[in-house]
């Protein structure tokens, strides 16, 4: 089953060129899977009765097209793939004529909320959901390491804003933490992300950057180095 809606560009989701963020791109597509799992009764509710939660592992987007103030756009969702701990994703968001402007793949993992442990995907997760066919993208992401010479950003303390219903830092805030270190001419056509570790409230993250060549890395990191979450913004033609 194909889920989607239909929604229009706000003022606060767009940048100083009136185009709408990377990180907003992803708060569309996060939507958009839960309206799902909301519709067929697998959503938020459901998955607290039993004790689990679908925790994002990667993602994969990449932008053809940047959708624009006021632009009317359709997202839609589909899953792919069930393999043992993880659920396999695709996200698109289409203009009004229905040409592609922004596609994803995800990676998600099932997560026992009791012990925090990644457990096999029960049947009636798998049961609940039609699979469509995958976007021509490849695999998901996995193993995005911590960028070569890096440099060492101010740190930060996560606050209770950035954190979601299962009180660890929403993924798309780790995204809107990373590009605030990108040159402010900087457009990225892509982006790839990988999240290794959950932050909570009040915890000390440390973004370390890099320039690659062909994106701008940044890891997201406790004082000791250990990662939160890496992300790469992908370089216009890369």
């Amino acid at each position: 089953m194909i889920y989607g809606f239909d929604s229009r560009i706000r003022y606060s989701e767009v940048n100083r060129r009136q185009e709408l963020t990377v990180g907003a791109m992803i708060n569309y597509f996060q939507d958009c899977s839960l309206f799902h799992s909301e519709k067929i009764g697998l959503g938020i509710e459901n998955l607290a009765g039993k004790k689990r939660a679908w925790v994002l592992s990667s993602w994969m987007l990449q932008i053809q097209k940047r959708p624009v103030f006021g632009q009317k756009v359709r997202i839609e969702t589909w899953p792919y793939d069930f393999r043992g701990l993880f659920g396999y994703r695709n996200f698109i968001m289409k203009d009004e004529q229905g040409e592609c402007l922004v596609r994803a793949n995800t990676l998600w993992v099932y997560l026992n909320t009791e012990n925090g442990r990644p457990v096999r995907i029960d049947e009636e997760e798998k049961a609940g959901y039609t699979l469509e066919s995958p976007l021509d993208m490849g695999e998901p992401v996995r193993k995005l390491s911590f960028p070569e010479n890096a440099r060492e950003c101010p740190k930060q303390y996560v606050m209770l804003h950035q954190l979601d219903t299962n009180g660890h830092v929403n993924n798309g805030q780790y995204v809107q933490m990373a590009q605030d270190w990108l040159p402010a001419d900087f457009t990225a056509s892509g982006l790839r992300a990988e999240y290794k570790m959950q932050a909570k409230a009040g915890d000390e993250i440390i973004p370390w950057v890099a320039e690659q060549e062909d994106c701008w890395s940044v890891a997201l990191c406790t004082p000791a180095k250990k990662i939160y979450a890496v992300i790469e913004f992908i370089k216009k033609g890369k």
